[in-house]
């Protein structure tokens, strides 16, 4: 799964797969980003891509940088020690060596039921996360609800209704 940044999506990327790997390109300031919003803590595993060319100096001292960070985190899976990797999509070098961290980690977390215990933690919250929407989409679809609704959103917006007293006037309906 890829995502488009750092935010929201990776948090919920993460509780949806088996391995989380952070791609990284050094000096686009995807460095400070990735420390800033806490989405390092969450990876299996960091790439610094386009490590070739002009970029390949930049592209180890990054991979310097986040190794060492990465020394002060907890591992995001328990038995496994995240570390960052250098690769250039461009020439090639360093994807199998990427694919044989992934396949360890695999084999590894399978050895000790991490990967199992992953699987079931996902089908859990994917369970909730199912469950609550089907509650929110029955509540919302009562005739009475969708009747009171903008009254008391209105109200609440005036400053007539307390949000609190609103809630449970909602809830009561």
């Amino acid at each position: 799964v890829e995502t488009v940044g750092v935010g929201q999506s990776e948090i919920t990327v993460r509780g949806m797969v088996d391995f989380f790997l952070l791609v990284m390109i050094a000096g686009a300031g995807d460095e400070l980003q990735g420390i800033k919003k806490g989405v390092i803590e969450m990876a299996d595993a960091l790439l610094i891509n386009k490590a070739d060319g002009d970029n390949l100096r930049r592209a180890r001292t990054a991979r310097q940088e986040f190794a060492l960070a990465l020394k002060y985190l907890a591992p995001a899976t328990p038995g496994w020690q995240t570390r960052a990797h250098l690769a250039s999509g461009l020439t090639g070098e360093g994807i199998p060596e990427l694919w044989q961290v992934v396949t360890r980690f695999a084999e590894l977390t399978r050895a000790s039921g991490a990967f199992v215990e992953r699987r079931q933690t996902q089908q859990q919250a994917w369970f909730r996360t199912l469950l609550e929407e089907e509650l929110l989409t029955r509540f919302y679809a009562q005739p009475q609800v969708q009747a009171l609704l903008p009254q008391l959103e209105q109200a609440v917006r005036q400053g007539q209704v307390l949000v609190t007293d609103a809630v449970v006037q909602m809830l009561e309906t």
